[in-house]
């Protein structure tokens, strides 16, 4: 399935000024607001680039430095996007995640595991018993 990436980023720029409510505005690291360092990376992992290569992108790809309010002379250096997204709190892509699932119907059945806890053990355990 093709995603516009246009519109991709514009969903992302949306859920993540919802998801990060009165911090969205608070500058992260580099001086740029949060939710633009969270919707490049959002970019970045949709379309599976490095950071340097995001950088890249960035610069002429205008239609999304609209988006993203930012002007061709202030696209975030690679290194800054590395370092911010070591930087964020783990709230923050929780809040992402609350967001985006909130808007999908809801079935009902919902089964989540972000643990890596290996529960093969325990399910061959109550198996045998």
């Amino acid at each position: 399935m093709e995603v516009d990436i246009l519109d991709f980023v514009e969903e992302c720029r949306h859920l993540a000024k919802q998801a990060l409510g009165k911090h969205a505005g608070e500058p992260a690291s580099g001086g740029f607001a949060r939710w633009k360092h969270v919707v490049i990376h959002c970019f970045r992992r949709e379309e599976s680039h490095s950071f340097r290569e995001t950088e890249n992108r960035l610069e002429y790809m205008t239609a999304l430095l609209e988006v993203l309010d930012l002007e061709e002379e202030n696209i975030p250096d690679f290194t800054t996007l590395n370092k911010s997204f070591d930087r964020f709190k783990m709230w923050v892509w929780r809040a992402l995640l609350r967001a985006s699932a909130q808007q999908h119907p809801q079935s009902g059945h919902i089964a989540l595991d972000s643990t890596f806890f290996d529960r093969g053990h325990a399910s061959a355990y109550y198996r045998t018993v």
